[in-house]
Parts: C-alpha cells; structure tokens; sequence
C-alpha cells in the first residue's frame, strides 16, 4: 500500500494501521476460559477494558459473558496490581464460589510488570484459594499478536495448571479445537463419537455460548470441559491440535509436561481437510471410518458436482483469523473458486508459508498478515482487481456496500447476522453448510443485478 509522502515521491505504508483484520489477546484468552466448566475469567488490568471484553464476546455469540475485573485506578497503575487481584480472588471464590479462575493479562498490567506467577503463588500462601479449588493464569498483552494469540497463550495457561503427569495411558484422545463456533466444537464431538473414539476437547464452549434458554440466569452454564477431564487429559494416549496458531503451542506444552504426543492438523473446514482429521483420528485409534460419515461426504461431493457451474473462476477475497483462512482457501482452491486477495491482522511467517503452498496455482493471488495487513489494505486491493465474493467478519460490510459485493460472513467477530453459533462449518456437513451460503449469496447477488433475471421472477 502507498502514501503519498511528497510531490515527487512515494513511500511503502509502514507504521499506520486502518480498521485492523484483528482484535486484541484477552478476548481470546476471555473465550478460552469460557470453555472450561464451572471456569469464571478473570481480566486483571482496568474496569473497562474488561468490559470492551465482555461485550465484544456477548455481541457475537448472544449470550451473557461473565468475568472478573481487578478494577486498576490510579494507584494500582503506578505500584503494581497485587493487592487488587488479591483481593478479587478472595472476592470470587467467596461470591461467586467458581470451580477455577482462568486470569489474564491485559496492556496496563504487562506494562507495569505485575508478575502472575508470583501474584498466584502468594494468593495460595495466604489461603485465599479454597481447597479443590484453582487459579490458573495467562500473560496476554494486547500490543502483541491478536484475539487468536489470546486463545493460545490461554490453552497453554490450562496445559500448565491443570494436566497431570500419568504413568498409565487411556485410549482417550485429547482435542484442542482451536478458535471455532460452539457449533463446530459441538461437532467435532459428534464426529468422534460416531466413529467410536473417545476424546476430550479442551476447551469446549459447547453448552456454554449457545445453551439453551432456562428460563433463569445460569453463572456457570453446563456445558465445557470439567476440570477432572482437563485433569486426566495429561494420561491421554494423543493430542490433535486444531490450526498451527490457536492449538498448537497448548499441545506442545502437553507433551513436555506429560509427554502425550500430538499431531497438529489444519481446521477440518471443507473436503480435503476435513478428510486428514477423520483419517488421523481412524489411523490413531485403530476404528474404521462408518459408512455413516462416508454418506456425509459423499453428500457434499454430490453439491460441489451439481453446482459446479457456479463455483468455477469466481474470485473471492478472504480476511480474519489464520487457522480458519487457511482450510477456507484450500476448500476454496478444491471447488476451483480463486481466493486471489487474503488477509489476517495475526502476526506470524507460517501463515504466509502456508498460503503460499494453498495458492501456488494462483499467480495472481495476494496475501498478507500481521500489523499492517489491515482491511484498508483489503479495499485497495479490491479497487484495483475485482472480487466477486467477500468472506470474512461483520467488518468488511462497508467494503461490501461500496464495491456492491456479496458477502458470506465468517469468523469472528459476526455483529449483525445469526445462526454461526447454531450452524457448524466443521466436517462434512458444515462444509454443506458454507457452500449453501456461497451459493445463495452468489445467486442472491445476480438475481439483484441481472434484469433478465427480474423480468423472469416478476411474471
């Protein structure tokens, strides 16, 4: 991207972001809690950046978000935050009586330096921890990385506090989602089960941010991973981790401590993805693939053939979070669409090595991450090659409206539309899934500007 920086000179766009393709570390860490029965966040930093916290999860998912604040004044800014988490301990446990406290960092406590480790050691000192009870931390600040990067320093916060070492291994299978719907995580169990393998996904926000309606507010809904299964997950005979950047690092940090082996396998979004998950979690536990999920694909086979005509040679343009970009694009590839523009506002080389794989037999294609991969970059991109489909969050609306582009939206955040956290795009069917709402919006859209196509629906 260029600005103009003299009349007779260009420069490259260096320093200055507009409308970041990301968000900040504790909302990730904030959702990753979330999936851990009976688990109250705990945000330690200010008042209200909790509360940007809360609502930014709540606006997407639907669902009250419940967390802690170590509610930072001035004081608290200039000589450390102790007493202040101290004392929020003390008061959840106390209140609200959780089963664990998942704390994390926020920009004003790491800039201070305030020290969880020891914060935590001298809270079980003091007593302030109940017996049976726990506080497991994470260091998240928002300067560095993004919401995906959150999620990942807060699975590695679980791995580090709760697995125990096991001298005897279980057939049990351990899964660590990584940055998906309640819907995907829901079934990615499902799968599992219907093949026969037992796991463990940890976390599972499942039953958590999509329960369903009681009648009466729940502070700890039933759904998540209890912690007895976070526990005995460390005795577990395999981890697969979902997506290099949201799982991966929890997985290594498994195997250090507990020495349970992993496999890291992309998100099993669409066909060819979706089919080295199944086929890892047969060759890992010796159970044949059933005819039932065979049918499954066989369905989506039978879409992608039929609909063929439509997919071909489309141009799509793709922003948000890493892991899900990368199977996006490959599905993408698989259907013969072309993803010739994509961004991610998360940091990090391997994504760029792996697009360039994903895209190889796309010259044309641009891709981008970190800082300065932002969605101005995205727009001007567009302005000068056109897409014919945007996909991506509820932020590229505007380029939307200006380019008079469907959009399918997807990834995190969805402000203004329903049913991502009821409809998976995981495995066979969400594959399904998506491709209906490719389909729609692409027909959607030519019905809207073809006037041979009103003049038919008009008689």
């Amino acid at each position: 991207m260029l600005l103009r920086h003299t009349p007779t000179e260009i420069k490259e766009r260096e320093a200055l972001t507009v409308n970041p393709a990301k968000t900040c570390q504790p909302i990730g860490a904030m959702y990753a809690a979330l999936g851990i029965h009976g688990c109250m966040p705990h945000s330690h930093g200010s008042q209200g950046c909790c509360s940007y916290h809360r609502s930014a999860l709540t606006r997407h998912y639907k669902e009250p978000v419940m967390a802690g604040t170590s509610s930072f004044t001035e004081g608290a800014s200039v000589f450390g935050g102790q007493a202040n988490l101290l004392a929020a301990i003390d008061t959840l446990f106390t209140v609200y009586s959780p089963d664990l406290i998942a704390v994390h960092t926020t920009c004003l406590s790491e800039t201070i330096g305030d020290d969880l480790n020891q914060i935590v050691g001298k809270a079980q000192e003091d007593g302030l921890i109940p017996p049976g009870k726990r506080v497991i931390y994470a260091s998240t600040p928002s300067y560095v990385g993004s919401h995906v990067t959150g999620f990942s320093n807060m699975v590695k916060g679980i791995v580090r506090g709760l697995p125990e070492k096991s001298a005897a291994k279980s057939d049990k299978l351990n899964i660590i989602p990584g940055w998906v719907e309640p819907s995907d995580m829901r079934e990615i169990k499902r799968l599992a089960k219907e093949m026969g393998v037992p796991v463990t996904v940890f976390p599972d926000t499942s039953g958590v941010l999509d329960n369903a309606m009681t009648g009466r507010h729940e502070m700890y809904p039933k759904g998540g991973t209890p912690v007895a299964d976070i526990v005995a997950s460390g005795g577990n005979k395999h981890t697969l981790a979902l997506g290099a950047f949201a799982s991966e690092e929890g997985a290594k940090a498994l195997e250090v401590k507990c020495g349970v082996p992993f496999t890291t396998l992309d998100l099993p979004i669409g066909i060819a993805a979706t089919d080295r998950f199944i086929q890892k979690l047969s060759v890992i536990s010796g159970k044949p693939v059933p005819e039932s999920i065979a049918d499954e694909r066989g369905r989506l086979v039978d879409l992608i053939t039929d609909m063929q005509q439509y997919f071909w040679g489309k141009r799509v343009a793709l922003w948000g979070d890493p892991d899900q970009l990368v199977a996006l694009a490959e599905f993408l590839v698989d259907i013969d669409m072309r993803p010739v523009y994509v961004v991610s506002g998360t940091p990090g080389k391997a994504f760029a090595e792996r697009m360039e794989k994903v895209l190889a037999d796309i010259p044309e294609a641009k891709c981008k991450n970190g800082a300065s991969a932002d969605m101005f970059l995205m727009h001007q991109w567009i302005k000068n090659g056109k897409v014919d489909l945007l996909m991506g969050n509820t932020y590229g609306k505007y380029i939307a409206r200006d380019e008079a582009t469907p959009l399918v939206r997807v990834g995190f955040p969805i402000l203004d539309r329903v049913g991502h956290t009821y409809f998976p795009l995981v495995g066979y069917a969400g594959a399904i899934r998506l491709l209906e709402r490719i389909l729609n919006a692409l027909l959607d859209h030519k019905d809207a500007t073809c006037p041979e196509t009103q003049v038919e629906l008009t008689m």
